[in-house]
């Protein structure tokens, strides 16, 4: 098989094969700086492992090259490795955790464990030194730890127990290199031994105070066993070691005895006076069968035996993890020239050869959140700015630095190259902004401090004339470019409260019957704003239009839509799932469409730029979700096989960027302090669009049942009964046969079908259908027929239908608690919001309703069922209880089916 036969290295002898993903990640940049970065090999072929967000790296430092572990949907929260550097182990917390064994020669998962931990996840793990047996140890308040003997094909832990909360959180887990039945866990307090065997899993928690040496001991950090079987070692945050002494019955084999073996705190030593150890190994001491490497120990007495103190031309932080290189076993004597990696808190990695007192940095990243990248609008670069201050230019297509500064006094919150490429803009989180030179990221015009929040978004007009800024306090700042002495440079223009929302887009666009540029701005509170850049002056910022694009919807954000068709249009995406194109002059709402549901709605939007000029209608979207990124064949139909998305950052993406050239796309990850990307495949985007088939086959598979379904089959009954109400039930003229029926009976049809659109919405879809052809013929369109009518029906329906959550919510909101606390509204109030509140119902509209829900039709019904006696409707209110609680409203008043509560 391919692990039988893999060996060191092969991962990166063997020759790249294009992807069949439309998406396949190229590259990452950034690491979680919390957990260890291991040495997997050293010398000539330097190989480091770590992880990056939800994915394993092993990264080639010499041949600047990168594998990619990917399996997990959430942030790795755990990894360990094996002493021969062969097998990692990697576990996760959040929903569906697993926990994936991986063959680092090459690169398989060769194990998953599916639902280790179905409550949260896993907080720590650990491979024994023979590498048949996993520990895990659980998130949460009540912790559960496991053992796996993970070559078994089973579900199922060997053993396992729960844990007191009393314990603290126990975050780190190490098994003894002596024994594999033997283990030990600590969480900042507590220290816990275990034993485990056939008789099951056993656990000593040894007492620790001040009172025990009469000093401060600190915060536990990380424990190892040692080599000599009988004494333990835990690091402390006061710069000590805790040594504990076996006392008690020791058992060597898998068989238990009595009673596991009990541990006692013996004595402390302090390994350094000014530093804290924030690990065993972090003070370079490791016991395993090397016997000591690095600083080592003589336990009778406690003794110091060697110490390095590196140095180098840059300073170094507390270290946070310490990897020494593997090789074959060495003597004691030859222990002091062994090489090892160091990772610092401030996420920078070192490589440190023993027999010299210099180290060698290898990586250097962002130690807080990343939100801000932008791309070179002509050359392969990608610049990175994050919350530490840190600004970095990358080339991405050899992958190395190009050059950077740190700025001290805020964090990097947005950035944006001009169009020519001569200028970066970044924005900060006290409001600030600065205007660097694309080059050497040197300040061109002094800073601007005219937000008075984080700025959050940065765009340029076309011409680079206007730049303009948004941020967190909802306002809209403009820039103009001025000339001083001879240098080019912007001034503060106008400022403006445009929104009392957030901010999800600012966007510059040209006009349509002239070269200059326009500005528009789309908040939360589904306002888009358009400004007269023309006729605003020094602090007077002129606002053009100001539109509402949304009823309900929440707005998320804005592109220009290609120039697919004679008319032009602005696209938006909403929290709905839904994407929308609004006529660029008129902002009238042209098309509703389904967009892509991939567990969140799109954030973030852009046009992937082409340089296919054989085919310039064929056009793609690049988008991002909370934790997918992903790209969308134009024009945009409601297709869903024309979408497709890849997990990017399951804790959430923060931003989005482009290469000039369409190859490459860029995330940003934002907490997970990680920038990735991706290389475009729109072949295989392509293939899978032709696979999910054509006209309206993709459309069918979205109906409950698909073309042979019930549901489609009442649809056609309700469309053709639709055709004869149109020409009158009781005619006895000959009908034309037909397959339209008028537009005015979308939303009867539409309701029939279970969506209750708005009035809004109605006029909405009539006006799509209406003006579709409009621009072309000069025409409009009055009729809809059964195919254009299925594609209106999916493109506007709610995604997921109609749910008591969202009637329990408006209930939470207009209702009151009763004397049994339940959240109900008054009958008389309920009546009243449907007259004078949102699309208001008349009287006479309120009592059809009323009559038509209830079932209850004076004098026994007729032909029409919109029939009715307004003189029975008062009646009827009587019939409503004076409280309605949302279950009653729903199911009573509605008629609407109710789930049954679930059972716990």
């Amino acid at each position: 098989s391919s692990v039988w036969a893999a060996t060191p290295g092969m991962l990166f002898q063997q020759d790249k094969q294009t992807s069949l993903h439309p998406l396949s990640l190229a590259c990452v940049l950034g690491y979680n700086s919390s957990l260890a970065v291991h040495s997997l090999m050293d010398g000539e072929d330097r190989v480091l492992l770590y992880v990056s967000s939800h994915t394993v790296v092993i990264h080639d430092v010499v041949g600047n090259r990168q594998y990619h572990l990917q399996g997990h949907r959430n942030v790795i929260s755990c990894l360990c490795v094996s002493e021969d550097r062969r097998w990692v182990a990697t576990g996760d917390r959040g929903p569906d955790a697993l926990v994936i064994v991986w063959d680092s020669f090459s690169g398989i998962p060769v194990r998953t464990i599916f639902e280790s931990h179905p409550e949260e996840g896993v907080s720590a793990i650990a491979i024994s030194r023979d590498a048949k047996y996993l520990a895990t140890v659980s998130t949460g308040t009540v912790q559960r730890v496991c053992v796996w003997k993970w070559t078994l094909p089973t579900e199922k832990p060997v053993c396992s127990m729960e844990l007191s909360p009393e314990f603290g959180y126990q975050d780190y887990v190490i098994f003894n290199p002596q024994n594999p039945h033997e283990f030990v866990s600590n969480s900042k307090t507590q220290v816990i031994f275990y034993l485990w065997g056939d008789g099951g899993l056993q656990y000593c928690a040894p007492l620790l105070s001040t009172q025990t040496f009469n000093s401060v001991v600190g915060r536990f950090s990380q424990s190892v066993f040692h080599f000599n079987n009988s004494q333990a070692l835990t690091g402390t945050s006061a710069g000590k070691l805790v040594v504990w002494d076996a006392v008690g019955p020791h058992s060597p084999s898998k068989d238990l005895r009595a009673k596991p073996m009990l541990f006692t705190a013996a004595r402390s030593a302090r390994l350094s006076e000014r530093t804290g150890s924030r690990s065993v190994r972090d003070t370079g001491l490791k016991l395993s069968s090397d016997l000591v490497r690095g600083s080592t120990v003589d336990m009778e007495p406690l003794t110091m035996v060697a110490w390095r103190h590196v140095k180098g031309p840059f300073r170094v932080s507390s270290i946070a993890h310490l990897s020494i290189s593997h090789t074959s076993d060495l003597q004691m004597t030859k222990a002091t020239q062994m090489n090892f990696i160091l990772s610092t808190s401030d996420a920078t990695v070192l490589h440190v050869a023993t027999d010299r007192t210099n180290f060698e940095k290898v990586m250097e990243e962002a130690k807080k959140a990343v939100n801000a990248i932008a791309c070179h609008p002509w050359q392969a670069l990608v610049a990175v700015g994050s919350h530490c201050g840190l600004l970095k230019v990358w080339d991405y297509l050899q992958t190395t630095y190009v050059v950077s500064r740190i700025f001290t006094d805020a964090g990097i919150q947005c950035l944006s190259y001009d169009p020519e490429g001569y200028f970066l803009a970044a924005g900060f989180t006290d409001g600030r902004v600065y205007i660097l030179d694309a080059i050497s990221l040197q300040s061109s015009c002094n800073e601007f401090k005219f937000s008075h929040g984080p700025v959050t978004h940065i765009s340029f007009s076309h011409d680079s004339e206007y730049f303009a800024t948004a941020d967190e306090k909802h306002s809209v700042t403009v820039y103009k470019r001025v000339l001083r002495k001879g240098s080019r440079c912007w001034e503060h223009l106008a400022g403006l409260h445009s929104h009392y929302k957030p901010i999800r887009s600012i966007l510059f666009g040209v006009q349509s019957d002239s070269h200059e540029p326009r500005l528009l701005s789309l908040g939360e509170d589904r306002q888009l704003v358009e400004y007269d850049l023309n006729s605003s002056s020094k602090d007077n910022l002129v606002v053009l239009h100001r539109d509402q694009i949304e009823q309900d919807a929440v707005p998320l954000c804005l592109a220009w839509y290609p120039q697919l068709s004679t008319e032009s249009f602005i696209l938006t995406a909403n929290n709905c799932y839904k994407m929308k194109l609004y006529n660029t002059t008129t902002k009238m709402c042209r098309k509703t469409l389904l967009g892509p549901a991939y567990g969140s709605p799109m954030e973030k939007i852009q046009i992937l730029p082409t340089t296919d000029t054989t085919d310039p209608q064929k056009r793609y979207l690049v988008y991002v979700t909370k934790d997918k990124v992903g790209l969308q064949i134009l024009p945009v139909d409601g297709n869903p096989y024309k979408s497709s998305a890849v997990i990017c950052h399951p804790d959430g993406g923060s931003d989005l960027a482009i290469s000039y050239d369409g190859r490459y796309v860029f995330t940003a990850g934002g907490d997970d302090c990680t920038v990735m990307k991706w290389e475009v495949n729109l072949n295989a985007l392509d293939a899978a669009a032709s696979l999910g088939g054509e006209d309206l086959i993709p459309f069918y598979t979205l109906l409950d049942g698909g073309r042979e379904g019930e549901f489609f089959r009442e649809l056609e009954d309700y469309f053709y009964y639709a055709q004869l109400r149109s020409h009158g039930i009781d005619t006895l003229e000959t009908r034309q046969v037909s397959t339209h029926i008028p537009l005015e009976e979308i939303p009867s049809v539409m309701r029939a079908m279970g969506f209750y659109p708005s009035e809004e919405k109605i006029e909405e879809m009539i006006n799509e259908v209406k003006f579709s052809k409009y621009v072309d013929t000069g025409e409009q369109v009055t009729k809809i027929n059964l195919g254009d009518f299925i594609k209106l029906y999916i493109n506007h329906r709610p995604v997921f239908g109609l749910s008591m959550k969202k009637i329990q919510r408006a209930f939470q909101v207009l209702g009151y608690d009763n004397e049994n606390g339940d959240k109900v509204i008054d009958r008389g109030d309920l009546l009243l919001l449907l007259q004078c509140r949102g699309e208001r119902m008349t009287e006479d509209e309120l009592a059809r309703c009323l009559t038509t829900l209830l079932g209850r039709r004076p004098g026994g019904g007729g032909p029409e069922p919109d029939t009715y006696d307004p003189s029975g409707a008062a009646a009827l209110t009587e019939e409503i209880p004076e409280e309605i609680t949302a279950e009653i409203f729903a199911a009573d008043i509605l008629g609407l089916p109710i789930a049954e509560p679930e059972k716990k």
